[in-house]
């Protein structure tokens, strides 16, 4: 019997990756989402990033179960031709499934209840040391608690905007505005629109957010040829100002990483100023407003202007932690030029990523990010199963030859200084890549 289905090629669903016309593959069905991209809860970007090709594997790893019931609603009617699956995602799938059947996507402990427990301790006991105590020992301590309550807050933050960590949706926004936006000043909405696109992008120089930070920083020489940002939609251009601040970046990281949470609060500000457009704006405006008040309100019952330096400086320094342990899972790891392949994804994801080991007592302070291999390949996995399905991963990647990149603490530093270092070291004996100047000139004056 002839086959009834019809078939488009592979050639032809590329044309279909624009916004007012954007098809993506699942499982060999073509779907029509251009509407729904507006509508997307994860924003368009990620559909638009995967649009006119096979986004299966994509697909599994951020969303539900529940969520397959509703693909109908925009299938084309066409099917792709010659449709193949390499042994890699087959195998991907089924672990995912797995992973499905034993619970662990439903299972997520009371981790982030304590958490917000001890949150609100620490916050209640930097303003009562603020406010009943005068001893300037004091003050810096809350600073530090400070400093080490955002990051805490930061860790709920991001998972929150991974899965539902509350017992319900409603429950788990309170818990998003509330540590992001009311009590760190980062607007949740800015997050989740720069890293939705991170994790798709995953370490490519020109789609992913999170390897673009010129003028101060750039891990590869590529980006010295002034490529065009698809996120942003901008060029980067690698000008002489530029080039003198990358020239020494191994020598700056840690001292820009003190103050990294200047660019964040920045960030949040842009974004919910524009006329882009923000789910639930208002909300992430006010709670922003809840920090821009308390924080200074704070600050101001310092007795002297030594004093509230020192505590602004002191609590963003160790908050700076963060920022590191940020850069440590990809500045060294492998990056790409282009947009993501979905029929790459698995190769990708793990390539571009690096597992940091500690034991078991210290997963408290790395938020999961210990395991960024696992955490990208399953990012809807509470963090608390992240230690459990790690030999399955692992065990994967050995099956496949892939590597399963991991470094200690340390090691993950010298390595992403060591990256840092070679793009510094490139950038400072280009030959008419740009225009020199005189403080170029004046600095690199010898003799």
């Amino acid at each position: 019997m002839a086959d009834s289905k019809r078939y488009i090629s592979k050639t032809e669903l590329e044309t279909h990756k624009k916004p007012d016309d954007l098809w993506i593959s699942i499982q060999g069905k073509i779907y029509d989402v251009t509407q729904w991209s507006h509508h997307h809860p994860g924003g368009p970007l990620p559909l638009l990033n995967l649009a006119g090709q096979d986004a299966t594997d994509a697909f599994i790893a951020y969303h539900p179960g529940i969520a397959w019931q509703y693909l109908d609603n925009f299938f084309t009617g066409y099917y792709l031709e010659g449709y193949l699956v390499s042994d890699i995602s087959k195998d991907y799938r089924k672990l995912a499934v797995e992973f499905s059947k034993m619970g662990l996507f439903d299972k997520k402990g009371h981790g982030t209840c304590i958490l917000l427990t001890i949150i609100a301790l620490l916050f209640f006991t930097c303003v009562y040391g603020v406010l009943c105590c005068d001893k300037t020992w004091v003050h810096l301590c809350c600073a530090g608690l400070m400093g080490f309550l955002w990051i805490q807050s930061g860790w709920i933050g991001h998972d929150s905007g991974h899965y539902t960590v509350m017992s319900d949706k409603n429950l788990n926004r309170l818990a998003q505005l509330l540590t992001g936006n009311c009590l760190a000043g980062i607007s949740m909405g800015w997050w989740k629109w720069t890293h939705n696109a991170h994790h798709i992008a995953c370490n490519s120089l020109d789609f992913d957010p999170d390897l673009q930070h010129m003028p101060f920083f750039t891990v590869s020489s590529k980006f010295f040829n002034s490529i065009t940002s698809a996120f942003y939609g901008r060029k980067l251009n690698f000008d002489s100002l530029t080039r003198l601040l990358v020239s020494y970046q191994h020598w700056t990281f840690y001292p820009v990483m003190c103050v990294a949470r200047i660019n964040l609060f920045a960030q949040s500000i842009i974004l919910l100023l524009s006329k882009r457009k923000v789910p639930n704006k208002a909300q992430e405006i006010f709670g922003i407003l809840v920090f821009w008040t308390w924080y200074p309100l704070l600050v101001s019952f310092l007795p002297n202007w030594y004093e509230r330096v020192m505590f602004v400086v002191v609590s963003f320094a160790v908050t700076g932690i963060q920022h590191v342990q940020f850069c440590l899972n990809h500045f060294s790891s492998s990056v790409y030029v282009g947009p993501p392949n979905g029929n790459d994804w698995f190769e990708k994801q793990t390539d571009g990523t690096l597992n940091i080991l500690c034991s078991s007592w210290m997963d408290w302070f790395y938020g999961g990010l210990q395991f960024q291999v696992e955490h990208h390949l399953f990012p809807r996995l509470p963090r608390c199963h992240l230690r459990t399905i790690s030999p399955f991963v692992k065990e994967l990647c050995k099956k496949h030859n892939l590597a399963y990149n991991c470094a200690s603490f340390w090691k993950a530093n010298a390595m992403t200084i060591e990256t840092l270092k070679s793009a510094a070291l490139q950038a400072r004996v280009l030959t008419n890549a740009v225009p020199k100047n005189l403080v170029w000139e004046a600095v690199n004056t010898h003799g």
